[in-house]
This record gives structure tokens, sequence and C-alpha cells, in this order.
């Protein structure tokens, strides 16, 4: 199944109606705006050759601009409104799944892809992209993908990969960048910062706030006062670009730590939550300091761990050049061929010569 992710034919649908794919996101395991963003790029990729949907639910993101959307209630809506529309493929990343659930749809739908799927629903899918895992003994079910292929970086992102490979040296003023992504549940910015008030030495701090962050921000915002060359930006800002000006970077291990190590910076990564600390991407060998998680992390812990890369130009220098040998962030390719396949070759065919409903009434 790997090899067929990566191979470089590429599969021209022509001469027939364009077929059709949904794709259902919805917010769940704190992993912020990154899967709507995945999606968001996958539809781009995929918009002038598939006619594509967005399933939005109560927990789903806002549907990029552009696109068809139809509101999804519970379950039953769901199935309902894949009975309707009957989608050739339908792409999931909306955590862990139920085994029953993906079972129904499997009756309805000719392909099913999901993301990240940590339930027992991934086994009833067609293909799983699991981006984000966990180490296990246990075999891995012959249509995961699991592992670091399939992360896609947005373009901005890309505009700044491996930069830390061309940067000769630190800036004359240090600088750590502090980011727990979109909503920061945990407040572990504020921890952050307020550890970050012990450390005499010079070194400039930018916190990054998501747009969800829902946190008292006056607060922190006195306590930059405090401390010289410490600034909060709240979103929107320009969070690659802040980024690539780090020296050492102070984020939750999510999926936060791929875009990292695609523009190779140092960097400290703090768990919000058990499931974080689980992941199994950014530890040592792939060039972080991995601390735990960040509500039981010692306040020597974190100075320490944020000072070593700044004090020690070979601890700095093989933390980027383990990131960058990873070659993350071009798996879009692979994604979208991927896609491609399973909608001109449905593991159920008898599904896929099918007449859907007229769905106008239901499209926004």
């Amino acid at each position: 199944m790997k090899d067929l992710m990566l191979q470089e034919r590429v599969i021209t649908i022509v001469g027939h109606e364009k077929k059709k794919i949904a794709i259902y996101i919805s917010r769940s395991d704190g992993k912020g705006t990154y899967p709507a963003r995945r999606a968001a790029m996958i539809a781009q990729t995929l918009t002038t050759e598939m006619d594509i949907l967005f399933l939005r639910g109560e927990e789903s993101p806002p549907t990029p601009a552009g696109y068809k959307e139809i509101e999804v209630g519970n379950s039953h809506s769901l199935l309902r409104i894949l009975t309707d529309i009957k989608p050739d493929l339908l792409i999931r990343d909306s955590g862990s799944t139920v085994e029953e659930d993906v079972e129904k749809i499997r009756g309805i739908v000719p392909s099913i892809i999901h993301f990240d799927d940590f339930g027992d629903g991934g086994k009833s899918a067609d293909l799983v992209f699991q981006t984000l895992y966990t180490e296990t003994n246990d075999p891995v079910p012959e249509h995961y993908v699991v592992g670091l292929d399939s992360f896609i970086a947005d373009e901005k992102i890309l505009g700044y990969k491996q930069i830390g490979l061309r940067k000769q040296e630190q800036n004359p003023l240090p600088h750590l960048v502090i980011s727990f992504g979109d909503e920061d549940a945990g407040n572990l910015s504020y921890r952050a910062l307020r550890h970050m008030l012990q450390l005499q030495i010079p070194l400039k701090v930018t916190v990054l706030l998501g747009e969800n962050y829902a946190h008292d921000i006056s607060t922190l915002r006195m306590m930059a006062l405090g401390r010289r060359n410490t600034f909060i930006l709240e979103y929107p800002h320009n969070f690659a670009e802040v980024c690539a000006s780090a020296d050492v970077i102070l984020c939750a291990s999510g999926y936060m730590p791929y875009e990292v190590a695609v523009m190779g910076i140092p960097c400290v990564v703090l768990a919000q939550n058990d499931f974080e600390a689980e992941l199994a991407f950014p530890k040592e060998q792939h060039g972080f300091i991995h601390l735990g998680l960040g509500r039981k992390v010692k306040q020597s812990s974190l100075l320490n761990a944020i000072m070593e890369p700044l004090l020690h130009e070979p601890l700095r220098k093989k933390a980027i050049a383990r990131q960058t040998a990873l070659g993350l962030g071009d798996g879009k390719d692979a994604v979208c061929e991927a896609i491609r396949y399973f909608v001109e070759y449905p593991k159920r065919g008898h599904l896929k010569n099918r007449t859907g409903k007229e769905t106008s009434n239901m499209l926004h």
C-alpha cells in the first residue's frame, strides 16, 4: 500500500462527469486548525478534477471559501446525507471513529479515506493516513500509512523550508517563540511565560496566541511588560514568518513539530494532554527536546532545555540536521494520488455506478 502512495504516475480522469468527493472535518483531540488547513490544501489541488463539497457539523471548522457545504447534525444525519448525495469518496478527519458507524458508511460510499484516526473505525476505512502516531508493538493494518510521508506543509511554511541550515549563526539577541496552537486549553502560554520571567540572560520572547485562545490576554500582556523584549501577538499573525525568525521554539507536541522540522529550528516540546504525550514524532532522534506534560514540567527543566541549543552550538546544529534530514512537508502529491486512485478504483465497485439525488436545496 505504501508503494502505491509514492508511485509517480498520475491517473487522469477524463471523458465523463466529475467524480464527487465529500470532506468531513470535525475538531477533535485538541488537534487545532491543521486538519482544516490540510483539507483546504487537498481540495485546492483536486478542485479542477473533481466535484468537492464539505460536510459541516457542529464541531466542524468553517468551509473554505468557494466550496459547497452541507450542514450535518448527528451520525444519523451524516448517513442520510451521504445516502442522498452519494459521493464517490469520503475523506474524514474527525478524530477517533467507531467501527459500527464506519461499517454503515461502507454500504453507501464506494471509498473511504481517514486521517489520524485512533479509533476502531479506521479498520473499516479503505485507507488511513496516520500522520500522528504512537509507539506500539501491535501490527499495523496493511491499509494504514503511518508516519511522516503524509504530512502536508502549507505554502507559507514551505517558503521557509530548511531555513535553519541557511542560518550561519544565531540572532544577536536570541529569539524564543512560544506557541501552543489554536486553543491552548491548558494555558501553557501563561505557564511558559511565567517561567521565562525568571531567566536573566538577554533573550527576545514572542508568544503567539491562536484564533481560539480563550484565556485572559491582559494577564499575559502585564507579564510581558515586566520583561524586556517580550511580545504577545494575537491572531491573526504571520505564523510562518515569526517562527522562521526564531532561534528556538517552544510548542505543543501535535502537528506543530512537523512544521518546525520543515523549517529546521531547535525545538522544545510540551504535551498539552495525555493524547499528545503519547505521540511518537517529536523526540530526540528527530531533533526535539520533549519534556512531557506541560502541566507537570519544572521551571528548571524548561529553562535548561531552552538554553541548551542557544549556548551549545554543536547541539543546535545537531537538532537542525536531524530535523531537516527527515525531508518533511511534501506529502501532498502522495496523498492526492491516493485519493485519485481510490476514486477511480473503488474497493466496493458495486456502489460505483449510482445516481444521486438532486442536492441543490442542501448546498450553501
